[in-house]
């Protein structure tokens, strides 16, 4: 502990890896590792093929492009300690570097929100304004588009790393998962948090919250520009460019609600069901991401049928 006059603060947290399943960590890591492997190989295969195919540089594969590199970002923010409890059981974390660990999954998490609303407008543009699509979207916008979406998640979450260094915090010092989670940190101080939980909420619901908004609309757009089109082939056409987009948003957005739900409502959820819903919002979408985007994506697939090709020739 260390003392500062005024107040009580921790020179470390205790991490917890799963809750009651302490003795089988070291299988338990064999499925992480197979998850984190995937994410990594997938997300690294998606950005070196659209660089080498001159026919993916076009804004729906920009944005493709940096949903990867968050995904990469957030399974490297997490891969150390989740493994490190697994395998060495190192469960103490100083909290400095708490902290800091906090503030980048949280921006990673904000980005990839903002890339998934990105990509919403890309589809509906395309769908409803498709001979417009290449004079909207040009690279200075989809850069821009990019900057404004780094710059909203710095910004916002800069404040909540000082708001969570001027808490006392005296006696527990367990976190809940095998990362460092605002409210998980916040839940430990002995002081008033209402300032913390307010801005967290806000930010949480002027940012993710209205990207998911915004998203629906996209699609509710798109639907009844769909239903327009003259033919049923037309219409199954323009909705297939949109499936894997969709399958992205449910695979980030469910257990992002549910984690957020249960840090704040769920009181008497049991640890192993809060601790399963955060690997799952962690580390299933950057490892489905990239399957879900090969299997749906022709473009993708074939530009990686070729890259084999190749390679084996």
């Amino acid at each position: 502990w260390e003392y500062n006059g005024s107040f009580y603060q921790p020179s470390a947290f205790l991490m917890m890896g799963i809750p009651g399943l302490e003795a089988l960590h070291y299988w338990i890591s064999i499925p992480f590792c197979a998850l984190y492997l995937i994410a990594l190989l997938g997300n690294c295969m998606i950005l070196f093929i659209i660089k080498k195919t001159q026919s993916l540089h076009e804004p729906m594969y920009y944005f493709l492009s940096m949903l990867a590199v968050t995904d990469l970002g957030l399974v490297l923010c997490t891969l150390p300690t989740t493994l490190g409890i697994f395998w060495f059981n190192m469960r103490r974390i100083g909290f400095d570097a708490c902290l800091t660990q906090m503030y980048f999954i949280h921006i990673l998490s904000f980005i990839e929100s903002s890339v998934l609303l990105a990509m919403a407008f890309d589809r509906f543009i395309a769908i409803s304004h498709p001979l417009r699509h290449p004079s909207i979207l040009t690279k200075t916008t989809v850069i821009k588009i990019a900057l404004a979406i780094i710059l909203r998640g710095m910004v916002s979450l800069l404040p909540i790393p000082f708001l969570l260094k001027r808490l006392t915090y005296c006696g527990k010092t367990e976190l809940s998962h095998s990362f460092c989670f605002h409210p998980d940190i916040m839940n430990l101080a002995c002081t008033d948090i209402k300032v913390n939980v307010f801005y967290g909420m806000i930010i949480l619901l002027s940012t993710v919250g209205m990207d998911f908004i915004f998203i629906v609309l996209s699609y509710i757009l798109i639907i009844k520009t769909v239903i327009g089109l003259a033919t049923k082939e037309e219409c199954l056409k323009a909705l297939n460019t949109c499936v894997s987009h969709i399958c992205a948003v449910l695979v980030f957005f469910i257990p992002m609600i549910g984690l957020s739900m249960i840090h704040r409502f769920g009181k008497n959820v049991p640890p192993l069901v809060n601790t399963l819903v955060a690997y799952t919002y962690l580390i299933i979408p950057p490892a489905l991401n990239p399957i879900i985007y090969s299997i749906k994506s022709s473009h993708i697939r074939e530009a990686l049928l070729r890259t084999l090709r190749r390679k084996s020739g």
